[in-house]
């Protein structure tokens, strides 16, 4: 059983929103597809970092939905900035219920062991969050990260993040968030939302800190699922 992990996938099959515009996204879902399929077993597992679907909501997304049910292994699913379709995990599960989308889960507020290791994390948010209101959102995004570690600490395996938002790039670094990083140990950090020139900004490897970041974005990957080893001995990217 392995672990995979892929952010960005802006499935547009359900909106027909068409992200071929942007370069590097030609044919996208069809790469995907077809990455997917030559990596990922029906014993493994591929989670998501959000920005998953164009959809407004579960209804208008259900090709997307069932695109990704038809994919191999199990997916867990998180929220992205454009996940416009995002409710509640409870909702989600019904819904994915209710339209037989057996292999897709909700990963928020929880943790799911996943072989060697527990998979755990939230959104995040923006760097600069000088409203007031923004920075409600990050505490509450810190204290959902908490809670997620929390969870994946129970389990007694290793806790590795995912995150959509990026915790820090070479330039810039969200101070509650990556606080919750050091504070809970965390040593393996998957993170999205970087897209076209926006890679050059990325952080990849071990920091000071001794944390492993990684940028998983969809377009940055080449929509192949990136493979996450048990260990902390990663892959090149």
């Amino acid at each position: 059983m392995s672990l995979f992990v892929i952010a960005d996938t802006h499935l547009s099959l359900s909106t027909g929103k068409n992200m071929n515009v942007f370069p590097g996204w030609d044919d996208y879902e069809s790469r995907l597809e077809k990455n997917w399929r030559s990596l990922v077993k029906p014993e493994d597992t591929v989670i998501i970092p959000g920005d998953v679907s164009w959809c407004m909501t579960m209804e208008e997304g259900l090709e997307d939905f069932r695109f990704l049910d038809s994919l191999p292994g199990r997916k867990l699913l998180m929220k992205g900035n454009h996940d416009y379709w995002w409710s509640t995990k409870k909702k989600a599960d019904g819904f994915f219920e209710r339209h037989s989308l057996n292999s897709l889960n909700i990963l928020h507020n929880n943790a799911y062991a996943c072989g060697g290791i527990a998979a755990c994390g939230t959104r995040g948010w923006f760097f600069d969050a000088e409203k007031d209101e923004d920075k409600k959102i990050i505490l509450r995004e810190a204290g959902r990260l908490r809670a997620s570690i929390a969870a994946a600490k129970q389990t007694g395996l290793e806790p590795v993040v995912f995150l959509h938002y990026p915790p820090l790039t070479k330039e810039r670094r969200c101070d509650e968030i990556y606080a919750v990083l050091v504070e809970e140990g965390i040593r393996r950090c998957y993170y999205g939302h970087l897209h076209s020139y926006s890679h050059l900004t990325a952080v990849n490897g071990v920091n000071e800190d001794g944390i492993d970041f990684r940028l998983i974005s969809g377009d940055y990957l080449g929509f192949c699922p990136a493979f996450v080893p048990e260990t902390g001995k990663q892959p090149s990217l």
